[in-house]
């Protein structure tokens, strides 16, 4: 389709990658059990609301978690790669090939957004002490309940030293590993990369 297509094309991903970044932060506030009332929390829930009712009316919720969310998540990934490929002008795969780089997408996804929460609480939380101000932005008071649960079983095995936290050391380490897997294991090259969400 030429640099219109692929213009469209690289428009729809964005928009489909902002949707399924709104869809899995939902999935992991709720693993989290993070403040629902925080007004970010808010934000994310009336955005995902809408399709994720759809989807719980045949996937029923275990323990506080709306699998749900994760269900949608992975059927964003199923719908954008076939359309991002056919925008760029390519052959609709097959759908064992959609399958496949929907669940990775959507896998991937996941330990990106630890990721990059993780770098904000850092940041976030040397800009609180230098700045004195000791009054955590909402934000901020989701991204630490969103990464607790991964950061308090390491920090079990490797409490802070001299007060400081090594553990989100480790974490990065685990992240390093899993994408380095998933590249390795998949054969993820540039096309792929560009037509599935958060690789």
């Amino acid at each position: 389709m030429g640099q219109a297509g692929n213009a469209i094309a690289q428009i729809f991903n964005t928009i489909a990658g902002l949707y399924l970044l709104f869809v899995v932060a939902r999935f992991l506030l709720q693993v989290a059990k993070a403040d629902f009332y925080n007004p970010i929390s808010q934000a994310v829930f009336k955005a995902t609301d809408p399709m994720v009712k759809i989807f719980r009316n045949f996937i029923p919720g275990y323990r506080g978690i709306d699998f749900s969310s994760l269900i949608l998540a992975f059927v964003v990934q199923f719908i954008a790669i076939p359309v991002t490929i056919f925008l760029y002008g390519g052959s609709i795969p097959s759908v064992s090939f959609i399958i496949t780089w929907s669940f990775i997408g959507v896998i991937n996804f996941i330990v990106l957004f630890y990721y990059y929460a993780l770098i904000a609480s850092i940041v976030m939380s040397f800009i609180m002490m230098f700045s004195g101000n000791m009054n955590p932005h909402p934000i901020l008071l989701l991204v630490w309940q969103i990464t607790e649960p991964i950061m308090s079983p390491v920090r079990r095995i490797i409490p802070p030293m001299g007060g400081l936290d090594f553990s989100p050391i480790f974490i990065f380490l685990i992240i390093g590993l899993i994408r380095n897997f998933i590249y390795q294991s998949f054969g993820v090259n540039q096309q792929i990369a560009s037509v599935v969400i958060g690789l």
